[in-house]
């Protein structure tokens, strides 16, 4: 197993089970000790773990957002639909925005085989899991985001007003009937603006337990979002209180 396996195996085991000691790494691993501790200081330098008495742990992030390698084992049956679910909205010809963020990340895996797709995104998972395919491929530049895998734009590095976007996947960290989608970044929150203000159509992609959550800063209101696509474990009350707004929602 190369490094960046294990590596990448270690955060899924921390996300399943929390909390484990070293013993248990390396008998799930195969691996000696040394070469565990390698890989756990590399992980705590870069802020993914954190080591405690006995044993090591997810580290835990300002502002309430957890680190995308978290959130990618998280809900992913959920995730999975959610994404299946948006790509029946993608066509073969169409200019899409994929957004950065662990459930629309999923959405890559379901429109591979689409002709003529054009692919714009903020987002190197996405941008690695399409490397391969036949879908032409545009990353915005700018500043990269190492926890989120992400890259957060700036006007002089990307010119937004020549993109044609026919439909936009979005995440959002929070959705509230009053005050729309929001997230904890300001910098992938404006992000989210200038694609939302470009795309003919508006698509976003969240877990249910993202409703009823206004965190940190506001990304758009409810009347800028064509379209909420989420799982059915949403709560009727928030089904109901939809069916006043010019927003659909699509379960999946």
């Amino acid at each position: 197993m190369l490094p960046l396996e294990r590596q990448k195996k270690i955060i899924e085991l921390l996300t399943i089970r929390k909390v484990m000691k070293l013993a248990e790494l390396t008998e799930e691993l195969q691996v000696s000790i040394e070469t565990l501790r390698r890989d756990m200081n590399l992980l705590t330098r870069q802020g993914k773990i954190e080591k405690i008495y006995g044993g090591v742990k997810l580290a835990q992030t300002k502002f309430g957002e957890s680190m995308i390698e978290e959130r990618m084992f998280s809900q992913l049956s959920e995730k999975e639909r959610i994404a299946q679910k948006c790509s029946e909205y993608v066509h073969d010809g169409d200019c899409i925005y994929i957004d950065s963020g662990s459930t629309t990340y999923q959405i890559a895996k379901y429109i591979k085989q689409k002709k003529k797709l054009t692919v714009i995104t903020n987002s190197i998972p996405v941008v690695n899991e399409l490397l391969h395919s036949d879908i032409e491929i545009l990353i915005i530049g700018g500043k990269v985001r190492q926890n989120e895998q992400s890259i957060v734009a700036f006007d002089y590095l990307f010119n937004f007003s020549e993109l044609n976007i026919a439909k936009a996947f979005i995440c959002a960290s929070g959705i509230t009937i009053e005050k729309g989608i929001s997230d904890y970044n300001l910098e992938e929150a404006n992000t989210r603006k200038k694609i939302i203000e470009l795309s003919q159509q508006v698509y976003v992609a969240a877990d249910s337990s993202k409703f009823g959550k206004d965190v940190t800063i506001g990304i758009a209101p409810m009347d800028k979002i064509d379209y909420i696509v989420t799982d059915d474990h949403l709560h009727q009350n928030f089904i109901s209180s939809f069916k006043d707004t010019g927003t659909h929602l699509l379960l999946s």
